[in-house]
């Protein structure tokens, strides 16, 4: 299921091995130093068992890199775990009661506690042979090895082993790979593993990006409960029409899930009492006439009372939710103090304005506040922009608005918010074109407090037509957080 979650490996260069994955030090999350090729598949020449066997503890300086030669090592071992279902692609590792007991908690309890068995063979069903080699890695080695496709799995075996600083970093690596397109899935597995801060990360990414959620492929692997708390959610920034057609897809999913045939009968069976928590009310009656009315996956008796709900004074009971949800409030980071405009300036002329800046917390960018004309009204088109530091256009729109002569901004929004990470230097951009004349900021700062985010500002070598910090258009960044 992870290969489903991440599409494309997150990997950074590791010190001793040669899978793909991230290397990290055990105690802080930081690369090793390199190793002399140390024997992960027992293929050192310096390795016991080879013809300098009686010498190979002297070619290693520190107690962890003899002790990793020992990791997936025959030599010594005094147990072995027969790893993966049963039936399936299963693996013989070998291990050290010792050095396992010393790594886990369980396995000092399995081994040496007042209830243990002296086996020397241990089947262990429910963990994959890769995840369980991944956290065996660490407990030898103290070096952790995460991809995206074992994460979760590698998670599970340090959760069941009560590996705590192994699984504190899978649940960082989840966090820096959560977006859209596996939130749900994540949001799932978190609550699974009782992790609340990543259940909360999740969350934050569903609200704020969730049309791209909901049409996500992850949104459909998803499991029932799950499902309920996501049509439940009042701050879901979506479209009602969206959510019904996420739900009838996830629908589809379940029936194949349940070897039954796709059909509305079924569909509408899986979907169980959870379909009235959509709430196709809050959709325009165009919008439900065209949609909802037609999918077939609502009784005569719903669709009937759904349309006198739309048009009669007389509204009938429903079992649907009636209220449109709240969605996200917006937030306005507003980076001047003053805004003027004269004679000869703001002008256009289809030069580029644009401006960077850089957050403490990660956020959701979901448009701009633009200055308009200064002369009376205009209209103006917007071609936006947002380029992340050394990746490129992470967004871009061309929209339309209208300004009717004041010195207020006017909004331009992304078609979806955008993530936006801590730390890391973005470029906000915008080109219009309409009136030439315009209002422009004055007296701006380098850094602003906008509710718990922070930003900074500094001048970008985009900006062709004169917007800096001190001056010029987009007055103000509109997000969610």
């Amino acid at each position: 299921m992870a290969a489903e979650l991440f599409p494309t490996k997150k990997t950074l260069p590791s010190s001793s091995s040669s899978s793909e994955g991230t290397s990290v030090s055990g105690s802080a999350l930081q690369q090793n130093p390199a190793h002399r090729d140390l024997s992960i598949n027992n293929n050192n020449n310096h390795a016991p068992g080879h013809q300098h066997s009686s010498t190979w503890q002297a070619v290693y300086p520190t107690i962890r890199e003899r002790n990793s030669v020992m990791f997936n090592n025959e030599v010594m071992a005094d147990v072995h775990f027969v790893v993966g279902p049963p039936g399936g692609a299963t693996q013989r590792v070998p291990g050290h009661k010792y050095v396992l007991a010393v790594g886990s908690s369980v396995f000092h309890a399995m081994f040496y506690g007042e209830l243990a068995e002296d086996q020397e063979e241990i089947r262990i069903p429910d963990v994959e042979p890769t995840s369980f080699l991944n956290m065996l890695k660490y407990i030898y080695c103290d070096e952790i090895e995460l991809c995206a496709d074992t994460v979760l799995a590698t998670l599970y075996a340090a959760k069941k082993y009560m590996v705590p600083h192994l699984a504190r970093a899978c649940v960082a690596f989840l966090e820096t790979s959560l977006s859209a397109k596996n939130a749900c899935v994540l949001l799932s597995q978190s609550c699974l593993f009782e992790e609340p801060d990543l259940t909360q990360r999740c969350w934050d990414v569903i609200d704020a990006q969730a049309e791209l959620a909901l049409r996500s492929e992850g949104f459909c692997d998803i499991d029932g409960q799950t499902l309920e708390s996501i049509l439940r959610r009042e701050t879901l920034n979506a479209k009602e029409m969206v959510v019904f057609d996420a739900a009838l897809c996830w629908a589809e999913a379940e029936c194949q899930r349940r070897d039954l045939e796709p059909s509305v009968e079924n569909k509408r069976l899986v979907l169980g009492k959870s379909i009235y928590l959509i709430r196709v009310p809050s959709m325009g009656l165009e919008e439900f006439a065209n949609g909802a009315a037609q999918s077939g996956i609502l009784t005569l008796n719903e669709t009937n009372d759904l349309f006198l709900w739309f048009t009669a004074a007389n509204k009938p009971r429903l079992l649907f939710h009636v209220a449109p949800r709240q969605g996200l409030a917006p937030q306005r980071c507003h980076r001047f103090q003053s805004c003027a405009y004269r004679s000869n300036q703001w002008r256009y002329r289809g030069r580029c304005d644009s401006i960077q800046f850089a957050v403490d917390k990660r956020v959701f960018m979901a448009g701009f506040g633009l200055y308009g004309s200064s002369c009376g009204s205009a209209e103006y088109c917007a071609r936006m922009e947002l380029k992340r530091q050394g990746v490129g256009v992470i967004g871009h729109r061309q929209v339309k608005f209208f300004s009717d002569g004041s010195s207020s901004t006017f909004a331009v929004w992304f078609e979806h918010p955008v993530q936006i990470e801590a730390d890391t230097f973005y470029t906000a951009s915008v080109i219009l074109d309409g009136n030439e004349l315009s209002y422009f900021g004055q007296e701006g700062m380098t850094e602003v407090q906008c509710g718990k985010v922070t930003f900074q500002f500094q001048c970008s070598s985009d900006s062709t037509n004169g917007t800096g910090v001190q001056g010029g258009q987009i007055p103000e960044l509109i997000f969610y957080s």
